[in-house]
């Protein structure tokens, strides 16, 4: 059976979300990410029409008020967003019984084996974007090929509101014929590469040999080119390992080097990790961490533990040790990722602890908020940094102060 895959993206996600909650933005340059007199900010998202003028995401915020000064600013609502992705992201669910949520506003979707139920592919897309619109409000973007990679180049090739179908066997002429600007992972440095040896589509690098790609770009990113110009699928972390594991990864729009930032994605990817590790009735004793420079160098590192990961807070706790451990300080990174591997039954046999530490409550606790998540989906229900606390305390507090409630437009929290 051939694999099919999705990779599903909705359009200008943040702007069009206030688009659909305040028609008067609708048809107007819509910029989120800060106002104009934010000297530090950068765009978050621009609705279509913002990108009409140039203005396009992670450009700072005083450059688009040059080219859009008639622009709506706005800081953005993150509550708001996670209620309306949570919705998507359930919708998604309903078709594939795989999806991987790879941020906020696109995911994954394995198609294979779905056609008794939904259809062939084209006609799996168009009630999945049926579906979206009519239920949220949103529009998406999607491209559908035999691997995630590809399925991802080609869900940007009609936006917005588009469908893109790389059929088995066009992978290879579908990658060759693209500029290389559209080579997903090739970022600036490896632009500026391109120009300077007059390397213009997939094809010019696809004649080129694998030792003189590693001369030019380093044996890193070699490898990862001469891949990607034939359509295959790129190595997942996951694989590499040969086991049945789930993670999760965030790719910024721009390098990123504050610490105190990557670790705030990374507690929010060990809640999406956790979440799911409930809802499957898994366990697992082994924590990875991936980590992905600006160059595309890759740094990857896994620890097996003593005894099965419990809680976020705990798997917040590991990746956080790891990630210090193996981040070469001064470095941009590009991406983020972490998870769990060997995973096990959640029914498996594993020795009790001598004392309690508090784990069971919070364990009780996320089921509890996972619960109540997947029954009432707006409630967005999260938990927020100012959750964790000193695992060598004798004491550790359970406060409903710091769940981050949504509801609606109406939210309450503590801590965020």
């Amino acid at each position: 059976m051939t694999p099919y895959y999705i990779h599903a993206d909705l359009d200008a996600f943040y702007a069009s979300v206030e688009q659909l909650d305040h028609p008067e933005y609708r048809g107007k340059p819509v910029i989120v990410g800060g106002l104009p007199g934010d000297r530090r900010s950068v765009v978050s998202a621009a609705s279509y029409e913002a990108r009409n003028y140039g203005v396009h995401s992670a450009m700072p915020i005083v450059r688009a008020y040059e080219l859009c000064p008639a622009g709506i600013y706005l800081r953005g609502n993150m509550r708001r967003y996670r209620e309306k992705s949570a919705e998507v992201m359930g919708i998604f669910s309903d078709f594939s019984p795989e999806v991987r949520q790879i941020s906020i506003d696109e995911a994954f979707l394995d198609i294979t084996g779905t056609q008794g139920l939904f259809g062939p592919p084209p006609e799996i897309a168009r009630k999945l974007k049926e579906a979206v619109r009519g239920k949220t409000g949103l529009t998406v973007s999607l491209g559908l090929a035999s691997n995630r990679y590809v399925a991802k180049i080609a869900s940007g090739m009609s936006k917005p509101d588009g469908t893109y179908i790389v059929p088995p066997g066009g992978e290879e002429p579908f990658m060759c014929s693209l500029p290389v600007a559209k080579i997903w992972g090739a970022g600036k440095k490896a632009q500026e590469q391109f120009k300077k040896y007059g390397l213009k589509t997939g094809a010019d690098i696809h004649r080129l040999s694998r030792e003189t790609l590693s001369h030019i770009f380093g044996k890193a990113f070699c490898l990862f080119l001469y891949r990607a110009v034939r359509g295959e699928a790129a190595a997942s972390f996951e694989d590499a390992r040969g086991t049945h594991s789930m993670s999760v990864e965030r790719t910024f729009p721009y390098d990123v080097y504050d610490e105190f930032t990557i670790e705030t994605e990374l507690f929010a990817l060990c809640q999406t990790i956790m979440f799911r590790l409930l809802d499957g009735h898994w366990q697992s004793r082994t924590v990875f961490i991936k980590i992905r420079y600006h160059d595309f160098s890759t740094i990857s590192a896994q620890e097996s533990l003593p005894r099965p990961v419990h809680t976020i807070n705990e798997l917040f706790e590991h990746l956080s040790d790891l990630f210090r451990r193996k981040y070469q300080s001064g470095r941009g990174i590009r991406l983020i990722g972490g998870g769990l591997a060997n995973l096990e039954t959640g029914k498996a046999a594993h020795q009790g602890e001598l004392f309690d530490t508090g784990n069971e409550k919070e364990r009780n606790l996320e089921q509890c908020i996972l619960e109540i998540n997947k029954k009432f989906p707006s409630a967005a229900l999260k938990k927020g940094r100012s959750w964790l606390v000193d695992t060598t305390s004798l004491t550790k507090r359970v406060s409903l102060n710091n769940i981050c409630v949504t509801n609606g437009d109406k939210s309450t929290s503590n801590h965020e």
